[in-house]
């Protein structure tokens, strides 16, 4: 493949891509990230990472209070350079724009939920949750696989270091009464 044959996407511009740009790049592959204004690809998922999904958000949807929605693999602007998709997010219902809106801005998320890929285990484990700190939301779960089983490690913002402290690991059931009463027997994923 000739360099004239590739993509005007594929030559970054020297300041990198910006937030906006990712609604404005034609043939963008779906579910492209923006981290630290490089573009990140996502490989196709394994059946593990696409059962926790469907698992957490029916369980996220069943208990979050009127006030709030559940999204899937929607992106968030963190800032000018960063844009990630969470496989889940919890925003507040008033920030919903319509049917055409692409992102969600950072100070409307509640929650956000990554479950480790193994093309994204860096990019899941230690930049995303940093970039989320950084930017004020308040709740992170971390989702890894152990033996077919969702384990699931939980988070909540301490305000003043701008970073996460673990509050929680959950094996069998993830009950919590934060951000709001959750309420998900893991074990579930057995049956999907």
């Amino acid at each position: 493949m000739t360099e004239s044959s590739l993509p005007a996407w594929a030559f970054p511009p020297p300041e990198g891509f910006t937030a906006e740009d990712l609604d404005n790049i034609p043939q963008l592959p779906a579910h492209t990230e923006l981290i630290d204004g490089s573009l990140v690809f996502v490989s196709p998922q394994a059946s593990f990472h696409t059962r926790v999904l469907y698992l957490l958000e029916t369980g996220l949807r069943r208990t979050a209070p009127a006030d709030l929605r559940v999204r899937r693999e929607m992106s968030v602007v963190l800032g000018r350079r960063q844009r990630p998709e969470p496989d889940i997010s919890v925003i507040h219902a008033s920030a919903e724009h319509g049917p055409e809106q692409t992102a969600y801005q950072a100070q409307d998320v509640v929650l956000v939920v990554e479950v480790v890929s193994p093309d994204s285990e860096d990019r899941d484990r230690n930049r995303k949750p940093a970039l989320y700190a950084q930017a004020g939301i308040p709740h992170f779960w971390l989702v890894e696989n152990q033996a077919g089983r969702p384990a699931v490690y939980v988070y909540e913002l301490d305000p003043v270091a701008r970073s996460y402290v673990l509050t929680g690991m959950h094996h069998d059931r993830l009950k919590l009464p934060a951000p709001f009463d959750i309420d998900i027997d893991l074990t579930e994923i057995d049956q999907l």
